[in-house]
């Protein structure tokens, strides 16, 4: 059985530190990779308790591919006494957790939790890793560093802003090497846009262009349609 975890938006992921939730390790045994939330574990039990023989299942918890910068992730119930070799488990209070060991180092500190806004349900993971969104991509950059910044945004991070309605915009490169972005669509205003050019653009751009310096957003955000909005 899965069970449903929410998207959230690869460029502008959730910061691990600002949750307030306390998660259930006083009861846990082993190696915890990733941590449960109260009220998550408490959502997972009522799930778990409409199954025949609810002790007997484990939550698995894989990761299955990538979005943006951002992991996809399953979430199953599998029984316990069927779980291969090749998965770390621990427990938390009463839940088995499996986790497969490809999935292990990119899971380990994040927590699987409720989401935060009012009337979204399911659950979420909250992931302080980031996939690299370039890891399956054969992207040549050559010229200048604004002919690679150019390339760079055409074939990776604008396809990845544009499933949020957003794109980024090369203004110009600087004596320094620093980079100078504006950010359109529904990037313009958004809240989380700082986020977004941190955790996502300046890590692209600055791992695929090393002799850039800096990446800074040159956007005004307070004229965008949606001002601050995320």
């Amino acid at each position: 059985m899965s069970i449903d975890t929410p998207d959230t938006s690869p460029l502008a992921p959730l910061d691990p530190a600002s949750t307030e939730s306390v998660s259930a390790l006083s009861g846990s045994t082993g190696d915890v990779v990733m941590s449960v939330s109260d009220d998550a574990l408490a959502t997972v039990r009522d799930i778990r308790s409409a199954e025949p023989d609810p002790s007997a299942l484990a939550l698995r918890v894989a990761i299955t591919g990538t979005k943006g910068v951002e992991y996809t992730y399953d979430l199953s119930f599998e029984e316990i006494d069927a779980v291969d070799e090749d998965h770390v488990r621990y427990t938390v209070e009463d839940l088995t957790v499996v986790i497969p060991t490809d999935s292990v180092e990119l899971l380990r500190g994040a927590e699987l939790d409720l989401p935060k806004s009012a009337g979204q349900g399911g659950l979420v993971i909250r992931n302080p890793n980031r996939a690299d969104p370039l890891a399956n991509l054969n992207i040549e950059l050559t010229g200048d560093v604004a002919d690679k910044v150019t390339q760079l945004l055409e074939a990776s991070i604008n396809p990845m802003l544009a499933a949020h309605g957003g794109f980024a915009t090369l203004v110009g490169v600087d004596e320094k090497n620093n980079v100078y972005l504006t950010m359109g669509g529904g990037c313009q205003g958004c809240s989380a846009s700082a986020a977004t050019l941190t955790d996502g653009i300046q890590q692209s751009i600055r791992e695929n262009i090393p002799e850039v310096l800096e990446v800074i957003d040159a956007t005004d955000h307070s004229s965008g349609e949606n001002p601050f909005y995320s």
